[in-house]
């Protein structure tokens, strides 16, 4: 069986675009541009057979129609997003299978960032894999998307949903924002040793022109605060942002999220 490979093709400024694919077949996630999706293809002469889209942001669904217009295939995507190229529209717990790369892929409904935004997890084929997540904006490595459309509440438990997935899950999110993200982490929690040697792997990555990523679930709840709201060294610095004694883990959330903001 052949074991399948997850590619981050990099597009704009800081975004990867996710390919997952065999010796033969892919699918493509979030593709914001077209041009270096189809570069990819082409150079290891494989044949598109999905397109899987997490939310409605440009960024993430630009390139569909221009993919559309050279090749047939099926757009999955959240079924409440108006994206008008989706033509298999999703919704919580509903599996999306890919019998090319034998495949099967369980959405999970993680509405935050905008209202209707889907994950996707599942388990590749072969022994000793481990689960993969292509969760877009919603977690990041050490840290989370903005509220641009959903409530702190809704974030919070979309979060709280995928922290309980396997701790080996990998974690494929689609910006380069780790170090950026560390350097808020380690204001909020500056005594966190894990999240000090996480900086300097993802710094020397990054040194190298390498990505950050995946993450993975069980490095998420070691080192992203946004994770660990009910820790006392997040609690007291979230409370000193607040100006007041935070101790309900959504009130340390949602200042935590603010505070980002304004970072």
């Amino acid at each position: 069986m052949t074991t399948l490979r997850i590619y981050p093709v990099p597009a704009f400024r800081d975004n990867y675009i996710w390919i997952v694919h065999n010796t033969a077949s892919a699918a493509v996630i979030d593709p914001g541009d077209a041009h270096p999706v189809l570069d990819y293809l082409q150079s290891k002469k494989l044949q598109l057979d999905a397109i899987l889209i997490t939310h409605h942001h440009n960024d993430h669904t630009g390139g569909i129609q221009a993919l559309l217009d050279r090749l047939d295939v099926p757009v999955y995507g959240p079924e409440h997003e108006a994206i008008s190229t989706v033509s298999h529209p999703l919704r919580d717990e509903e599996t999306v299978c890919l019998p090319s790369l034998s495949l099967s892929l369980s959405v999970i409904e993680v509405p935050g960032h905008t209202r209707g935004h889907i994950a996707y997890f599942g388990l590749p084929p072969g022994p000793d894999q481990k689960h993969i997540l292509f969760c877009g904006d919603t977690l990041f490595a050490s840290g989370c998307g903005r509220l641009f459309e959903g409530t702190a509440q809704q974030m919070y438990h979309s979060l709280q949903k995928l922290a309980g997935l396997p701790d080996d899950t990998l974690v494929y999110c689609t910006h380069e924002y780790t170090l950026s993200n560390i350097s808020f982490a380690r204001t909020a929690e500056p005594d966190n040793v894990d999240l000090q040697q996480l900086e300097q792997h993802a710094s020397q990555l990054r040194c190298n022109n390498k990505p950050t990523l995946p993450s993975t679930i069980a490095m998420e709840k070691a080192c992203n605060p946004f994770l660990r709201c009910t820790r006392p060294e997040i609690i007291k610095t979230a409370s000193l942002y607040a100006g007041k004694k935070l101790q309900e883990p959504l009130d340390v959330f949602t200042a935590l999220r603010e505070w980002k903001n304004n970072f």
